[in-house]
């Protein structure tokens, strides 16, 4: 086996190797073999295109076009032309399955089920963009060392996303195949030399120390192993579906530790919201008389970013047989204890459960823990709500104003871990929340005014069909175009309240019901909402709502003196889940919204703000961009590339393509690469000349030195020796000489000059050529080719008859 074919081989097993790294995130790990079986594939198509050979452009985009054509057989074989070349419709698929699999990664804890599509073509191509990578750096361009940043990032990711305690394991796995590659590539490169050189003899008559390059190799392999520690502990945490860590008990998590790694809820209701027509998600009994107020809560985001708001990743327990009162709530605060009978349809499937708050008490079937924070249960080891029917004692929770207006500063852990705003969150949100609530004689006035500066005072309106974006300045530019939906109305106000010094956070869940003839209460997809909860000593965590004509306004907040110009209260949406009608059901929670609107309000919480910066773009715009930019970035690099890589072979030229070069080829490379190097510097080549005279014209127009000129005067007078001597006698240190000359050249150029050298070498030229001459090559072996079979093909010209 050559010394490429070697290292091939071990740039596919180091990628594979470093792969293993993402086996706790899927389960079952099936995947690898076909991730191994794709990999070798595309590996050795590689080592064909190489061993004609092809150009190293042409060997990458050979790779390159294999992979895609596996992909495409694997996922797309039904859009696909001849069920493998892809096409548009293909391309239009592979975009849904990558959407699918951005969904799915936010939605399933950790290991994700290997059934989805979408994860299963992240994983596989990911696989492959690393293994091209990698392959093309450490085979094609003979580079090992800078193979290990694609494997790193491959390794670092999966440490990243994943907490499980055998991290250690698979880093060693990984760390193993990169020294491997290193190994393998260091002695290709010193068996090319065909001699061994290195250090001294540790002791006389002792074996020699370490090669300089195995030190080189060393450190190196050591340097990369450090960083690959050190980066996933400076990556930053991650929580939410696969973005959370494994073993954590939760959603289909292996359940070893005692932390929430449910689904993103806002994602998890996407998934059911995006439909064409409204159905019902819930339906209700309480021994309540009054429901409009029965908010259904799945979760409270109380970690804020900057960018986004979600779930703060805490400890769960067993679930208690009586839940624990409320944090804050005192006994003088009116409540009443209500009882809810709540059935899920068969379809929807929520890692949360469903609840009215606060909870004082769940019977529920199944494996479900409690987060006693948040007072919410989520599912352990994939537990949903699919079809459930479960009961929840609840405290209704009727404060008056005057105890929210006297209520005293809550702890000062409480207040410190609620108010958290990190510096990335514009100004104009804390300076409209001062301008919005001057005069306000407590925390109680100021949210009340906040409530009604998004309801009555702002001139905001309730639209679902708002670009809003996301990111550190979402929050300003939903202030400033005063559009948005519940999402951005909640976001807004809470971020707000925490200005102002509020303890504040967002619930997550469904507004109250549509009430049925039968008694029932009706929660449909359009009764999916967002509202802020913010934080009073002596009553708790309480509920606000400040989006226009959604959910209802709470009694505590509104005015009692006469003209009140509140609104009045919103009626929740009407479910169309018992109706078969094409026509659009009727839409109470959104009678305020034009027609056209009212389809989207099951979007109220869709909006992506775990992605900033990207706001609505199509992700293959995204892609297009980034091509493009990648485009604009490499293709002025082409011509520093390729002198780079012209020059290295010219100087190391004992081998080339694995074949051992004649001396005399040895010495016409470092002849050209001499010319070349003195173009590069303005020194045009003249081929007319003679060596002697064409070296007596580099040291004159270079001005060199006597021992610059002296090197040139050697290069030239071997060369003479090449082409004119019987028998030319072999010259030591050609290369030194060349290597001379770039060094005076480039000490006596100015900074224009040197910069032109190095990045637009004039000599790249000889690029275009080799191509042109390429070209006109195969064109005169098709000629030959064609009139060789011309010659043979048994015709003869018209009039013309065989004689007997």
């Amino acid at each position: 086996m050559s010394g490429r074919a070697r290292l091939a081989l071990c740039a596919w097993a180091a990628t594979l190797m470093a792969s293993c790294a993402l086996l706790p995130l899927v389960s079952p790990a099936t995947w690898i073999l076909q991730a191994a079986v794709m990999l070798g594939v595309q590996t050795l198509v590689g080592a064909a295109t190489r061993r004609v050979p092809l150009a190293r452009a042409l060997t990458v985009a050979s790779q390159a076009l294999v992979a895609l054509l596996m992909l495409t057989l694997v996922f797309a074989r039904e859009q696909a032309v001849a069920g493998f070349v892809p096409g548009p419709d293909a391309f239009r698929h592979f975009a849904e399955l990558f959407r699918q699999g951005g969904d799915d990664i936010a939605r399933y804890a950790i290991p994700a089920p290997l059934g989805s599509d979408g994860i299963r073509l992240m994983l596989l191509g990911g696989v492959l963009v690393i293994g091209l990578a990698v392959d093309t750096l450490a085979v094609t361009f003979r580079s090992a060392a800078p193979a290990g940043l694609p494997l790193l990032a491959l390794y670092s990711v999966a440490a990243g996303l994943s907490e499980g305690g055998a991290d250690w394991l698979w880093f060693l796995v990984a760390a193993v195949g990169y020294l491997t590659l290193l190994l393998t590539e260091g002695r290709d490169r010193l068996s090319q030399w065909g001699r061994v050189f290195g250090g001294t003899p540790r002791a006389p008559g002792g074996d020699p120390g370490a090669l300089a390059p195995v030190r080189t190799g060393r450190r190196i392999g050591v340097v990369a192993l450090g960083v690959a520690l050190v980066v996933p502990l400076a990556l930053p945490g991650m929580n939410g579906g696969l973005l959370d860590g494994t073993g954590t008990g939760v959603g289909t998590g292996s359940g070893r530790g005692g932390t929430i790694s449910a689904v993103n809820p806002l994602v998890s209701l996407r998934d059911s919201l995006n439909v064409d027509e409204d159905r019902q998600v819930l339906s209700l009994r309480t021994n309540t008389d009054d429901t409009s107020d029965l908010y259904l809560r799945i979760v409270s985001l109380d970690d804020f970013d900057g960018s986004t708001w979600k779930p703060a990743k805490r400890h769960i327990v067993a679930v208690p047989d009586r839940l624990p009162a409320p944090t804050g709530l005192r006994g003088d605060v009116k409540r009443t204890e209500i009882e809810t009978r709540i059935s899920a349809a068969d379809w929807y499937a929520q890692d949360w459960l469903p609840m009215p708050y606060p909870p004082s008490g769940v019977e529920v079937s199944g494996s479900w823990r409690y987060e006693p924070v948040g007072m919410t249960l989520v599912g352990d080891h994939g537990e949903t709500t699919r079809g459930k029917t479960y009961l929840v004692k609840s405290l209704s929770v009727r404060p008056t104003a005057e105890q929210l207006a006297d209520a005293p500063q809550p702890a000062a852990a409480l207040r410190r871990a609620y108010t958290k705003l990190p510096g990335s969150v514009p100004a104009v949100v804390a300076k409209t929340a001062r301008q919005v609530t001057a005069g306000s004689a407590n925390p109680y006035e100021q949210a009340v005014k906040l409530q009604d500066y998004f309801t009555l005072d702002g001139g905001f309106q309730y639209n679902t069909q708002v670009q809003v974006g996301s990111g550190p300045d979402a929050i300003a530019r939903f202030l400033a175009d005063k559009e948005g939906f519940c999402v951005h109305f909640s976001f807004a106000m809470a971020a707000m309240a925490r200005s102002l010094g509020i303890p504040a956070r967002v619930a997550v869940g469904f507004a109250p019901g549509s009430p049925q003839a039968d008694g029932s209460v009706a929660v449909s997809l359009k009764d999916a909402h967002a509202w802020p909860e913010l934080y009073f000593e002596g009553v708790g965590w309480t509920r606000f709502e400040p989006t226009p004509s959604r959910g209802t306004t709470p009694s505590y907040t509104q005015s009692e003196a006469p003209g009140d110009t509140l609104p009045d209260v919103a009626r929740p949406s009407q479910s169309a889940g018992a109706s078969t009608s094409a026509a659009p059901s009727a839409s109470a929670s959104c009678d305020r919204v034009k027609d056209r609107d009212l389809d989207a309000c099951a979007g109220a919480l869709p909006l992506d703000t775990a992605r900033p910066g990207t706001g609505d773009r199509a992700w293959w715009a995204v892609a297009g961009w980034s091509l493009l930019a990648l485009l604009v970035v490499a293709l002025p690099l082409l011509p520093l590339l390729w002198r780079t890589r012209r020059r290295a072979v010219r100087l190391a030229s004992a081998r080339h393509g694995g074949v051992q070069v004649p001396a005399p080829d040895r010495v016409l490379f470092l002849w050209r690469e001499l010319t070349d190097t003195a173009w590069d510097h303005g020194i045009v080549p003249d081929d007319a000349l003679t060596p002697r005279r064409a070296a007596a014209r580099i040291v004159r127009l270079g001005e060199l030195d006597p021992a610059t000129a002296e090197s040139v005067h050697r290069v030239a007078g071997a060369v003479e020796q090449v082409l004119f001597a019987p028998r030319p006698s072999p010259v030591e240190g050609l290369a030194q000489d060349v290597r001379a000359l770039r060094a005076a050249l480039w000490q006596r150029a100015g900074w224009f000059s040197r910069v032109r050298a190095v990045i637009a070498p004039r000599s790249s030229v000889r690029a275009l050529w080799a191509v042109q001459d390429r070209w006109a090559g195969l064109r005169a072996g098709w000629s030959a080719r064609w009139a060789a079979l011309s010659a043979r093909r048994p015709w003869r010209p018209s009039g013309q008859h065989q004689g007997n």
